[in-house]
């Protein structure tokens, strides 16, 4: 199992974004073929202070391949121009190997 991470800083306006992103943005990134399950967070600072990053998107994919592939079709190719319309200066993509393995 492997993942497409996209964090996400702080917007401007914390409202429009929200709209857009939970109202328009995840439905189309719902139908990535290959795509396993999504997983959405919001950071919080312990102590009350500011994070550096607001929002974390987690997309899950079965394989390296099948991630490479989902890139290819015509609703990964939508939703990546969506993205960059509305928060195309707000993200940072990170890819990773889920770990199985007990600590």
């Amino acid at each position: 199992m492997v993942k497409l991470v996209a964090l996400y800083k702080h917007p401007e306006d914390l409202d429009v974004f929200n709209q857009h992103y939970f109202g328009t943005h995840l439905e189309l990134n719902a139908k990535t073929p290959g795509l396993v399950r999504t997983e959405v967070s919001r950071f919080f600072d312990l102590r009350g202070g500011a994070t550096e990053h607001y929002l974390m998107c987690e997309m899950y994919f079965e394989s390296r391949d099948t991630l490479k592939a989902s890139f290819k079709t015509p609703e990964s190719k939508e939703a990546g121009e969506d993205l960059q319309s509305f928060a195309g200066g707000l993200v940072t993509f990170l890819f990773a190997e889920v770990v199985d393995e007990p600590i």
